[in-house]
């Protein structure tokens, strides 16, 4: 009962839509409907702006971070990074949007925070020496993740490595569309960096 509680819990709590909820109630605008559709914290920074871009990400991040501390909280034998993954896919396919979510790579990192904060730190750094030097953030953000893979190896940490795995698969899938721009040079990059 509790196994599935915590995963229930933890889906629940990835599929909150941070962009559109910070949209609707200060801008009074449905983030879906500008930029690239997308609920996640990129298609906001372009949406709304930086503030608001920040603020969404941060939402993100911690949805994953709660997430995947559930199992602590109760005291469960859960394994946090499954739980993580249950957020993970909330977020991609949000029951409280209509399953149209965002890209993981926030929410993602929200996990790694949460179970393993050095190699967040670490990640963190590489995306934004990637951001800054190419200007995209799809790039910047499948870099980190297929990083964040190689990391993961050679902890020789199973779980994690099945996760990240998981986790990097989702993010250069969700990122598909954006692999085609790049290559067409047609990719919007970020000005604020």
């Amino acid at each position: 009962m509790i196994f599935a509680l915590i995963l229930v819990l933890a889906y629940l709590l990835g599929s909150i839509p941070s962009g559109l909820l910070i949209g609707k109630t200060f801008y009074g605008k449905d983030i879906r409907e500008h930029g690239s559709g997308n609920l996640g914290g990129t298609n906001t920074f372009r949406t709304l702006g930086v503030k608001a871009g920040m603020i969404v990400t941060i939402m993100d991040i911690l949805k994953g971070t709660i997430a995947t501390l559930l199992p602590l909280l109760f005291e469960s034998d859960v394994h946090m990074l499954l739980a993580g993954v249950f957020a993970v896919i909330g977020h991609m396919y949000p029951v409280f949007a209509n399953f149209r979510g965002g890209k993981a790579v926030a929410t993602s990192a929200g996990v790694l925070l949460g179970y393993n904060y050095i190699l967040f730190l670490i990640l963190l750094a590489v995306f934004f020496i990637c951001l800054y030097a190419t200007k995209y953030v799809s790039l910047s953000s499948m870099i980190a993740a297929v990083l964040a893979f190689t990391y993961s190896i050679f902890t020789g940490d199973i779980p994690l490595i099945i996760v990240v795995g998981i986790l990097t698969i989702f993010v250069v899938y969700r990122h598909r569309a954006n692999i085609a721009r790049i290559k067409n040079k047609t990719e919007p990059k970020i000005k604020w960096l």
